[in-house]
């Protein structure tokens, strides 16, 4: 798990406190995006990554991961069938964590918690598992349907600046 707030190259615009619970304060010691990226992206090497839109993740680490070590819980329509959601669309993790697995996050006015989003997702992911691991060995060909490109949960500052997030499962 990498646990460390993470200073952008550019200067933050806007913390996005609301959603991502960071404030000014979190990035006086805050790891230079740099060394960070350097740690999270040996971390990831050769690992399936398990996440919500990861893409988005990626993105800020500015990095592509194989589609083959990629596990998108946004994009399997399995998830989406057994939660009662059109299989086609991407539904949030809060929406889908409360049809499946019964538990409400991402509450409050502190902002999201990566690590329970992490939380959440790897709870997800448990349920459906087994069947789409076994999906994805017999049908190598449809991998890009299931795994269009998130180590669970990353929270973000502004994306478009940069920003990475506290946690990294």
């Amino acid at each position: 798990m990498y646990d460390s707030y993470v200073r952008p190259a550019a200067p933050i615009v806007d913390y996005r406190t609301r959603w991502s619970g960071i404030r000014r304060h979190h990035m006086e010691n805050a790891v230079p995006f740099l060394k960070a990226q350097r740690e999270i992206l040996r971390i990831l090497s050769g690992k399936i990554v398990i996440g919500h839109s990861i893409h988005n993740d990626f993105k800020a680490l500015k990095y592509f991961h194989p589609k083959a070590l990629t596990r998108d819980t946004s994009k399997i329509p399995l998830l989406n069938r057994k939660g009662g959601f059109p299989e086609n669309v991407a539904i949030s993790l809060k929406r889908l964590t409360k049809a499946l697995l019964h538990q409400d996050i991402q509450v409050g006015n502190s902002g999201h918690s990566s690590v329970e989003d992490a939380r959440a997702t790897m709870e997800l992911y448990k349920v459906v598992e087994t069947e789409w691991e076994q999906h994805l060995m017999q049908n190598p060909q449809q991998e890009a349907r299931f795994i269009p490109a998130r180590c669970s949960r990353l929270h973000g500052l502004n994306w478009n600046s940069g920003m990475l997030p506290k946690y990294l499962f």
